[in-house]
């Protein structure tokens, strides 16, 4: 603390911690009091270790759900490391370690196949789906994580099965290759997220010092585990089942804890029926804990964002009619037999374009498939479109629609503008959106 009557001339402050402050000395020099560098102790120990493992300027530099990740992320790849080591025992075993009988050649052989397979399995994940695992980062960790659990499965299994184990391996080896690819993917759009100074390169270093000293204990806590479950096949599958809950329980509480501000389809359907039923958008912090992480069984449309024009008309009648007046920046078309709504999106469209054109096609969606509660904003328009949509006869659809613009019109910037002020971002979004645009002369404006 400075002395009593001498006033400081600045103070210092490293991110968060202890402030320290600077006074003058009798003789000139500058006196520093507060926290001094270099002290030896609990509290420098920590800070090395945070050094170490933290992303630089943690916690400001981060999110606030990076922690409780961070955590429960620890605890699934402990788990994860223990059941790989138990699977790497049973591969080893099924190629012929230890077996006089056994080749090196067919040993080599049964590997390179199981690489070959996985990179396979690699190519083709990337290119079907690829573009998807942004949008719904959350589920595909999930999904990646449980296809690496029955890859592990498998692995263990194999030995028991000579005659087919060749098969078994390749395919483990072709599943862990998905899994490579989405939980890569995933983790790199979750890293995204979490890094808010422009530090993404920090928080993925960081993020693997920890992961490498999890596996660090993870081999420890094997080699003790190893000789133990060696040749006692009912201990090997209690361990398994018993780390592998622990692992899918883990990953399931570390994605709940992810707290997303960008929009995708998921997170924008609850908060646009919030907003109806409602009549104000909720938080991340309130949509991001309901956000489904496990497939639904409840209706919905099938959904194309930035669809090529004849998923949406097939003739010049239709054209005009979806034209006619629209100074948006996109068309949606609804096929109520398939239950699909396509919209194509206008050339230069923007963000906020692309989420009031979803919006429109999640509007439909609940007319279509949802009860409307009682109180719900625009109740007796919203119930008369619902009629109309539902009963109207196909050639009245166009109609329909253009009464579901109206209501958007009137909707939209009042939802935006919730959006915006409980904390959504808006400039960009996880939607999904094909690559087609679209460009059409409103008729109001002369062609040049």
């Amino acid at each position: 603390m400075p002395s009593l009557g001498v006033q400081p001339l600045c103070t210092e402050q490293y991110g968060s911690r202890g402030a320290r402050c600077y006074l003058p000395s009798p003789d000139g020099r500058l006196s520093c009091v507060g926290d001094e560098p270099g002290r030896v102790g609990w509290r420098s120990l920590k800070e090395i270790f945070m050094s170490v493992f933290l992303p630089q300027g943690y916690p400001e530099s981060v999110s606030q759900d990076y922690l409780p990740y961070q955590i429960w992320d620890t605890v699934q790849a402990f788990a994860s490391s223990i059941t790989g080591a138990l699977a790497t025992q049973a591969v080893l075993k099924g190629v012929g370690v230890g077996d006089q009988t056994s080749t090196v050649a067919a040993a080599t052989v049964t590997w390179i196949l199981k690489d070959g397979t996985g990179m396979l399995g690699r190519i083709l994940f990337a290119w079907m789906k690829g573009s998807k695992l942004d949008c719904d980062a959350k589920q595909w960790r999930l999904f990646a994580d449980g296809l690496n659990d029955l890859a592990i499965f498998m692995e263990i299994l194999a030995p028991a099965f000579p005659a087919c184990f060749t098969l078994i391996i390749c395919t483990s080896g072709f599943f862990k290759c998905i899994v490579g690819v989405a939980g890569g993917a995933t983790r790199a759009a979750l890293t995204m997220h979490q890094a808010r100074r422009d530090n993404m390169a920090d928080v993925s270093a960081k993020d693997g010092s920890q992961e490498t000293l999890v596996n660090l204990a993870g081999l420890l806590v094997s080699l003790l585990l190893i000789p133990l479950v060696t040749d006692r096949l009912q201990l090997t599958y209690i361990l398994y089942g018993l780390f592998t809950a622990l692992h899918l329980y883990a990953n399931y509480r570390a994605v709940r804890a992810v707290c997303m501000e960008t929009l995708n389809r998921a997170r924008l359907r609850l908060a646009l029926r919030h907003f109806l039923c409602q009549g104000w958008v909720p938080t991340p912090a309130h949509a991001n804990p309901r956000e489904p992480l496990l497939p639904e069984f409840q209706r919905h449309l099938r959904i194309t964002l930035g669809a090529p024009l004849h998923l949406l008309l097939s003739s010049v009648a239709e054209f005009q009619q979806a034209c006619e007046g629209n100074s948006r920046n996109y068309l949606i078309a609804l096929n109520r037999k398939a239950g699909t709504v396509a919209v194509a999106l206008r050339h230069g469209a923007s963000s906020v374009d692309t989420i009031q054109a979803c919006s429109h096609a999640l509007l439909l969606e609940t007319l279509l498939c949802q009860a409307l509660p009682p109180g719900a904003v625009e109740e007796e328009m919203l119930q008369k479109l619902q009629w109309q949509l539902c009963g109207a006869p196909d050639g009245e659809v166009w109609a329909a629609l253009t009464e579901t613009h109206q209501l958007l019109d009137r909707l939209f910037p009042q939802f935006l503008a919730g959006l915006v002020s409980a904390g959504w971002v808006t400039d960009r979004n996880l939607l999904g959106a094909e690559e087609w645009r679209l460009d059409w002369t409103p008729k109001d404006k002369k062609a040049l």
